[in-house]
């Protein structure tokens, strides 16, 4: 399996999109958890980094600093 690199405010898609209906996701918070937010509804959602890490499908957007 691939390691994927994440970084705050990347988007990302996950492998179960969310109820309202987008699977685009903002990393807002990185640690020991991390926070996502939705695109669509704005929902946020703490997952811890290992449970994140084999849920995620792919990076969309790498943000530019």
């Amino acid at each position: 399996m691939e390691k994927k690199e994440f970084n705050l405010n990347d988007i990302v898609e996950m492998k179960k999109q969310h109820p309202c209906g987008t699977n685009r996701w903002k990393i807002i918070r990185m640690g020991m958890d991390i926070r996502i937010k939705c695109e669509g509804c704005g929902h946020s959602v703490m997952l811890p980094r290992r449970d994140f890490a084999r849920k995620i499908k792919k990076i969309l957007e790498k943000h530019e600093e």
